[in-house]
């Protein structure tokens, strides 16, 4: 059968996190995750929706993709389909090509696990490897310590903080109480929590958000962020440390998180917190 591109709708929303859940597995290569639609999904489903593609094979969700940005696929393939040379063909072409509806001319980048076909593929067609990301990885199989500051768990009555938080955290970030709203209303959120640290004097210091893909499988946090007024005071290894104890409760086998390399205080941050560094990742860029 033949590999077919697809755009689910909201209604085949459902079955993308749901494959998305079952790829995850500890020692996976860094890869889409079901949170990662599900902080997309602070624009709307209809958006997120929109942002989605499948390939499939007589029915068979076998590879995802998302859309983060106009000229940014993030996408993934089930495990035992990374290898498979039909999907991987129909793919690049797909990509390759503005008018199949995945990615415009110019320039334009994929990110796509470690080993997979599909980089090898690029990679002859003259993609290049662009900038380094390190992934990091916190087992869950011990007790979590105490993060030492008191945390709190999200939810409507202090989405305004949240956001608050994570628009001090990050430099143009838009995120506001109502995109809050539609980030817990979307599927992935059903196993997922927002937090926030507060420091001595009771002000909101820091926040992450935490995605699980259910009992027994890798969990993410996407994003974490320190307001930038009380940065250098251990805040970020605080509210790192008590997304893993929540991911743990959440019944999640390790913790996984990704930064640019570029980005040494969050390596350090994330270390420090109990996570391992894992080998770089790179997308691939076709220049414009």
């Amino acid at each position: 059968m033949a590999i077919v591109l697809g755009k689910p709708g909201v209604d085949g929303l459902s079955e993308a996190v749901g494959v998305l859940r079952e790829w995850q597995y500890d020692g996976a290569p860094m890869q889409l995750h079901p949170g990662d639609l599900g902080w997309f999904w602070r624009e709307g489903a209809e958006a997120t929706a929109a942002a989605v593609r499948t390939w499939s094979r007589n029915g068979q969700i076998l590879a995802v993709g998302l859309l983060d940005g106009p000229r940014l696929l993030r996408m993934t393939m089930a495990s035992d389909a990374q290898r498979d040379e039909e999907l991987a063909q129909q793919v690049v072409a797909d990509v390759t090509e503005p008018e199949r509806g995945v990615l415009p001319e110019g320039r334009v980048n994929i990110e796509a696990p470690t080993g997979a076909l599909i980089q090898e593929l690029l990679s002859e067609e003259g993609w290049k490897a662009d900038e380094p990301w390190t992934p990091l990885r916190r087992a869950l199989t011990e007790p979590v310590k105490d993060p030492g500051v008191r945390i709190e768990v999200v939810g409507p009555g202090q989405a305004d903080v949240f956001a608050a938080v994570l628009r001090a955290a990050f430099d143009g970030s838009s995120f506001t109480d109502q995109r809050w709203s539609a980030m817990a209303a979307g599927l992935p959120y059903t196993d997922a929590r927002c937090l926030l640290a507060y420091d001595d004097q009771g002000d909101a210091v820091a926040a992450v958000t935490v995605w699980s893909a259910g009992p027994g499988r890798p969990g993410l946090l996407e994003p974490m962020g320190v307001h930038r007024d009380h940065r250098r005071h251990g805040h970020g290894e605080a509210i790192t440390v008590a997304a893993a104890a929540a991911l743990q409760k959440l019944g999640s086998s390790s913790a996984l998180v990704c930064t640019p390399s570029s980005n040494v205080g969050a390596v350090a941050t994330y270390k420090s917190a109990g996570f391992q560094q894992r080998p770089e990742v790179r997308d691939r860029y076709r220049e414009a």
